[in-house]
């Protein structure tokens, strides 16, 4: 039986997730600033929209709409004619405010999810709940009530969140969302002979298979692009890559002189 896929449009993502993330879970986007996670859930809105006829919602913590409307504009992406057409609504909120909402019947995000028919939503960034508590316990048990308040409404979620290391991997102590969210990606930059790339890895797909190579992408005038797995490197997401002990071999003993083959 062939299981249902939101797909999200991005070349090569949808291809490591078996053609899109599973309807009404909660997919955690996580990187450092400027990775893409923004544009990332902009895109997965947009493709709703554009190619399946699934109107969209984001919910911001920081940024005012109009800031959206500029950055998808970009891309191409008409995100006011998208709301005029009641396919989009942009809703800037607080944390605290958010969570009390999601807990109740007939909240502001329940009204405008059933008002459009959405079927999918941004959240940018979740790393604004850690503003409600300092108690690592109690901030899981909102987040999890958060992404369930999420999924009650039928919604399925991109969650983007901040990691503050440029390079390098996830603190231990950062880690305890992945167990609460169904998929999980990250955006890492990466420092590769003397040059800064971008790599994505999925950590995370429950209930469903996923590549588990480490792809270089970039944002390209057309939005986030997935492009080849790098090769012949080890240690990627840790921000030092080094080469295989083979590429290695082959490089100091293999190469003819010069370089060429």
């Amino acid at each position: 039986m062939t299981t249902t896929r939101i797909p999200t449009g991005i070349s090569g993502l949808d291809e490591m997730i078996k053609g899109g993330f599973l309807p009404q879970t909660a997919n955690l986007v996580e990187g450092a600033p400027g990775t893409g996670k923004s544009t990332l859930g902009m895109q997965f809105i947009h493709q709703g929209i554009s190619a399946c006829d699934e109107p969209g919602l984001i919910l911001t913590f920081e940024e005012f709409p109009k800031q959206y409307y500029r950055d998808a504009a970009n891309f191409g992406w008409d995100f006011a004619a998208h709301e005029a057409q009641n396919k989009l609504r942009v809703i800037m909120s607080s944390p605290e405010v958010t969570a009390a909402d999601l807990r109740q019947i007939n909240g502001r995000i329940e009204m405008l999810t059933d008002q459009i028919g959405a079927r999918r939503i941004l959240v940018d960034s979740l790393s604004h709940l850690e503003q409600l508590t300092a108690d690592p316990v109690e901030l899981r048990q909102i987040t999890y009530e958060f992404i369930n308040g999420l999924k009650r409404l039928g919604l399925t979620s991109v969650l983007t969140r901040e990691n503050a290391a440029l390079l390098g991997e996830t603190p231990d102590s950062e880690e305890d969302l992945a167990f609460v969210v169904d998929s999980y990606l990250m955006l890492r930059y990466v420092e590769l002979q003397g040059a800064v790339h971008k790599a994505l890895l999925v950590l995370k797909l429950r209930g469903s298979d996923h590549a588990k190579d480490i792809r270089q992408y970039a944002i390209t005038g057309r939005g986030l692009e997935v492009r080849s797995r790098f090769e012949g490197t080890q240690g990627i997401m840790s921000g030092a890559p080094v080469m295989t002990h083979a590429e290695a071999f082959a490089a100091a003993f293999l190469s003819p002189p010069g370089g060429k083959s």
